[in-house]
Formats: C-alpha cells, sequence, structure tokens
C-alpha cells in the first residue's frame, strides 16, 4: 500500500512504516519558539530538568515585538538571548526576519520534521517539510530530547489544476480552499497539495499556500519537492539540502478536493473569520472603506508579493486617506527589496517601512488601528482583536487586493488596476 507524503515522513523519523492514525515516538530536525511562546518555552524546560539541547537545530526568533516596545517584553528578549548563550542556541534577533521565512530560507529540507512554538510553522511544508505548530512545554520536551509523540496525521488531497488568470495569486487559492473546507474543516489533517497548477508554482507561492494550512485547522500543508524546490535551494546557497519526495500514486487519502484554479477570480476574506470568504468583485460594489493597508507577514512579506503590489502602486498612487504598511519577511528579503529600488519606490509612495519581522499582524506595535477603522492586510487571520483592537476589522487578501486597496481607498478588484 503506497504512502502519503506525511506517512513518508514520519515513517523516516521513528525508523519503521506508519500509517496515518498511528501515535508514534518520531525525532525532529528543527525545532524553533519565538518571543511570544520562548519565555514560557525556557521555563518548562527548566523546570523539567533539561540540561542540554539534543534537537539537531534549535533556534530561537525574536520576530513578534521587534523591536521591543514595553519593558516587560525586553525583559523576556532578554532571557532569551541569555538561555540562547547558555545553551549554544541561535538567536535571531531584531531586524533578522519572521522565524518561518528564515527558516525556510536557511534550514528547512525536503523530508525535515519541523516543530515550532508558533501555528504557522506549517509554512515548512512549501519545502516538503512537515512542519507543524505545538504548544510551549512539547517545544521545551523537543528542545530537551530531540523527539517527541506524534499522532500521524490524515490526509487530505488538494489537488489543483489549471493556470492562474492574472490578477489571481496563491493567497486567492489558499482562501478557496479556506471558503471550501471552512475554518475547522481539516482539523488535525495534513493537506497535501498536487496538480499541475502547483508543479508550475515557485516555492514563494507554495510557501504562502502552506502558511494557511492551519487556518482551516490543518497539523500541516505539504508540497512535494521538485525542481522548483531545487531551484529556490540552490538560489539560497544550499542546493545540497535538496531531494525529491513525492507520495506514493496509490496512497490513501481521507479525502480529496480538487479546484480549477483558472476559474478562480481575486478573493477577499471579510472580518472575523478566514472562511468567510467573498469575490472581490462582489464586495466592490459595497464600497467599503480601507484606513490601513498591511503588506508583509510570513503569508506574503516576499520579494515576490512586494513587486506584485508596486506593480500597481507604481501605475496609480496611494489614496491619501489610507496608511500603507510594507514589512519585509527577513533581512534577505529586505535587502534584496533595497538593492531592486523596491523599498525607495514604496518610500515615495507613502508607505512607511517596518524592519522585518511580524509587525501589526500580531496587534503589538508598529500599527494598531483606531476604534472603527478597517484594515486590508496580505496576513494569515483576522479574528476580532487580532491586530490589536477588537473595535477593528481586519480584511484578508493577496498583495494585489491590498495594493489596489491602497490606491483607491476601498476594496477594490486589482484586475482592473494593472
Amino acid at each position: 500500500m503506497g504512502k502519503t507524503l506525511t506517512e513518508k515522513i514520519f515513517s523516516e523519523h521513528t525508523g519503521r512504516e506508519v500509517k496515518a492514525g498511528e501515535i508514534v515516538l518520531a525525532s525532529v530536525d528543527i525545532a524553533m519558539a519565538q518571543d511570544g511562546t520562548g519565555p514560557l518555552m525556557i521555563k518548562e524546560f527548566q523546570e523539567l530538568g533539561f540540561k542540554e539541547v539534543k534537537v539537531p537545530k534549535a533556534f530561537l526568533f525574536i520576530d513578534h515585538a521587534s523591536p521591543s516596545p514595553r519593558r516587560e517584553l525586553s525583559n523576556s528578549q532578554k532571557l532569551m538571548r541569555e538561555f540562547g548563550k547558555q545553551m549554544g542556541v541561535v538567536v535571531f534577533d531584531m531586524g533578522d526576519g519572521i522565524s518561518h521565512q528564515v527558516l525556510a530560507e536557511r534550514f528547512v529540507r525536503p523530508g525535515d520534521l519541523v516543530v515550532g512554538a508558533d501555528s504557522h510553522t506549517c509554512t515548512a511544508g512549501g519545502l516538503g517539510a512537515f512542519g507543524t505548530g505545538m504548544g510551549s512545554t512539547d517545544v521545551a520536551i523537543v528542545f530537551g530530547l530531540g523527539k517527541n509523540w506524534f499522532k500521524v496525521p490524515e490526509a487530505i488531497r488538494v489537488v489543483l489544476e489549471g493556470k492562474l488568470p492574472e490578477g489571481v495569486y496563491a493567497k486567492d487559492v489558499i482562501l478557496e480552499i479556506a471558503r471550501i473546507l471552512g475554518s475547522d474543516g481539516a482539523t488535525y489533517k495534513a493537506l497535501e497539495f498536487q496538480g499541475s497548477c502547483v508543479e508550475g508554482m515557485d516555492v514563494d507561492d507554495r510557501l504562502t499556500i502552506s502558511n494557511m494550512a492551519v487556518e482551516v485547522g490543518a497539523k500541516a500543508g505539504l508540497m512535494p519537492s521538485d525542481e522548483k524546490t531545487r531551484e529556490y535551494l540552490k538560489k539560497m546557497g544550499r542546493e545540497e539540502d535538496y531531494r525529491e519526495l513525492k507520495p506514493d500514486p496509490d496512497a490513501i487519502y481521507e479525502q480529496e478536493i480538487v479546484i480549477d484554479v483558472s476559474k478562480l477570480e481575486p478573493l477577499v476574506a471579510l472580518p472575523h473569520y478566514v472562511d468567510n470568504v467573498k469575490r472581490v468583485s462582489e464586495v466592490e460594489k459595497e464600497k467599503i472603506k480601507i484606513d490601513q493597508v498591511f503588506i508583509g507577514t510570513c503569508t506574503n512579506g516576499r520579494l515576490k508579493d512586494l513587486e506584485i503590489a508596486l506593480k500597481i502602486l507604481r501605475k496609480h498612487g496611494k489614496h491619501p486617506d489610507v496608511r500603507l504598511i510594507v514589512g519585509p519577511a527577513s533581512r534577505r528579503v529586505y535587502a534584496e527589496a533595497l538593492e531592486k529600488g523596491l523599498i525607495k519606490e514604496f518610500v515615495e509612495l507613502g508607505a512607511a517601512i517596518i524592519p522585518p519581522g511580524c509587525g501589526p499582524c500580531v496587534g503589538i506595535h508598529l500599527g494598531v488601528m483606531a476604534d472603527g477603522e478597517r484594515v486590508l492586510s496580505t496576513q494569515n487571520r483576522n479574528f476580532k482583536g487580532r491586530m490589536g483592537n477588537p473595535e477593528g476589522e481586519i480584511y484578508l487578501g493577496s498583495p494585489a487586493v491590498a495594493a489596489a486597496a491602497a490606491v483607491t481607498g476601498y476594496i477594490t478588484d486589482p484586475r482592473r488596476l494593472l
């Protein structure tokens, strides 16, 4: 009987053949925590009596409140830096970027088992790894033992066929999946993406889709590794990390979803749920005013996303009443955007550029909205209060949808502005 990608990875990490539904003790390749979850992870690590870090690659990221806006957060970050020095754990500090982007650029390999004290660790699936979020205590155990217990998830096969039309992007694809499955339609399942559309996608787009697998309840969202994966790893200077990894043709899936992406339109998720998805062409008629636009995050803060947004903004300019915030996802993305002149263009258009990190997405600083305001963001979540104010509204869209709103001041179909 054939294996899913999920079953293959867990089989490799348990040293025996396993199948969906089994509870296994699996070794972990990469473990990480960030400044929102890291202090608790460190506390649990110490209380459990661990004296050394045994996971092969362990990292701490200061990306959520970066640079720190408050004294208590500064003290927590100091604790992380001290723990990193004491235990030999690499700490990525302010300005280095968002954990998931940095891991993809520098460390994740096809077939890896990656855990993080952050739900969007599933981003690693874009490179053919099984990435999943865990609680701080579970990650502390991984830091201390190099392994943990897992239930091997059943997998949902998501077949993406066809070619994306102009003005439609990877973000629209995952929003369509959220519309179909709902916010809990894949709870404790793994999404495994296949089809001609996936084969044609570069890794940046794959990372966007894998990143939001958790928004439908999934533990992971995996892409097969192929020549596009090799090209990405080569660009990152680590082609030696590549290997081809695909599910077996006769693998057994819990269910299958087939989407013809050629029929998709630009989509937007309305407050306050990620599965409250509508066509932008439909919502546009309501003339929903947007006060702030945020282009960035671990979902859509890569160089390609900045270029998509600028394609629209440089043609039409920014609306004077819209605040535009741009956040590169990593130091590498920031440097590339500087080198290509993208940052200069954004600044001249009136955007505020924030350091590589999570920024407004987590609602700590760098863009908290006022009561009654509306934000259109390229991030992955829009529940009430996500961006720091439960009296505001968050709309989710692609970089093109975000840029179109920045141009007109309301939710607008970007295809008219290309």
